[in-house]
């Protein structure tokens, strides 16, 4: 028996809680900005990555005993690995044993927990990557200071926007930010004025926005986390911090074709399980587990554009 190891056992019911598990109270929108595409079959695969400064326009005329040229965009093909994200919940056997009485299911509640932080966990993997200037092509990214700030009444969000929009190879169809820079935003003096002229005041809404610069969506992150170090007071800061990014989001792509800023690989489905542990206090318990293995990719780095530091 030396030597031998088991897989960790993995149960159908917990799996079930592991893939439906959705928190209607946390707002994060990693699956919106870096949408989920076909499932992979091997933990190593291969994605296109298109560099759109090299695209060339196609010549499409076919003469009439001629061959049709071949599709050439500055696409190349490279390698990715997925990785797990999961975590274990180690549960006492006397909170088992309460828990049965009050016909309560603590293994399914330790997935939810679970798959809660563990979507936190990829909200932050999914924000450093959209907020990272080296995802994105040449000069297709600012940092705004001072009077260019839209926390300042003096600032010019709305023509930085629609200026910004036309720099990408594709032109974006979603703004994505957090709740503060949102907060600043929908009350700015140029952008009211643009929706309210008669009176010049009022709060707009995401898709008067949206309206504005010609685009289909606006998605605001509101979450936050703790960016303390181990053992030190909780710092809690909003996730999206005081960027804004446009992106070309195409959801209709895949690992192989489709052109977009942005997407997430999985492999396979999320899963739940529970093995006994005697280990767990006097009388042992369970350890719970459940995760997910996925990838993150940036694709089309020419599709995007980010504005660093928008508020004060």
């Amino acid at each position: 028996m030396s030597g031998k190891t088991a897989p960790f056992p993995v149960t159908p019911e917990l799996t079930a809680i592991a893939i439906a598990y959705r928190n209607p109270d946390a707002s994060l929108i990693a699956d919106d900005v870096m949408p989920r595409v076909r499932p992979v079959s091997t933990r190593e695969f291969r994605y296109t990555v298109f560099d759109l400064s090299h695209f060339d326009r196609p010549n499409t005329y076919v003469g009439r005993r001629g061959v049709p040229n071949e599709v050439s965009m500055g696409a190349m093909e490279e390698t990715a690995a997925i990785e797990d994200y999961g975590l274990d919940e180690k549960i006492p056997q006397d909170d088992i044993d309460q828990a049965a009485r009050m016909n309560r299911d603590l293994s399914g509640e330790a997935v939810e927990y679970i798959m809660n932080l563990v979507k936190l966990d990829r909200e932050v993997r999914v924000t450093n990557l959209v907020q990272d200037t080296a995802n994105y092509g040449t000069g297709c990214s600012s940092t705004l200071s001072g009077e260019n700030q839209w926390s300042d009444p003096a600032s010019t969000p709305l023509t930085a926007l629609l200026e910004a929009l036309e720099k990408p190879f594709m032109r974006p169809n979603t703004m994505v930010m957090s709740q503060g820079v949102w907060s600043k935003l929908r009350v700015h003096p140029q952008i009211v004025k643009s929706v309210y002229p008669l009176s010049g005041e009022g709060v707009v809404t995401r898709q008067q926005v949206a309206d504005l610069l010609e685009i289909q969506t606006i998605l605001i992150g509101s979450s936050r986390v703790n960016n303390a170090r181990k053992g030190q007071k909780t710092a809690l800061t909003p996730t999206w911090g005081k960027n804004c990014a446009l992106l070309y989001l195409d959801r209709a792509a895949s690992s192989q074709r489709g052109i977009t800023w942005g997407m997430t690989v999985p492999y396979g489905t999320a899963v739940g399980g529970s093995k006994p542990d005697g280990n767990i206090g006097l009388r042992g318990g369970l350890v719970v587990r459940a995760g997910e293995s996925l990838k993150e990719l940036v694709t089309a780095k020419d599709a995007g554009y980010l504005f660093k530091d928008c508020v004060a």
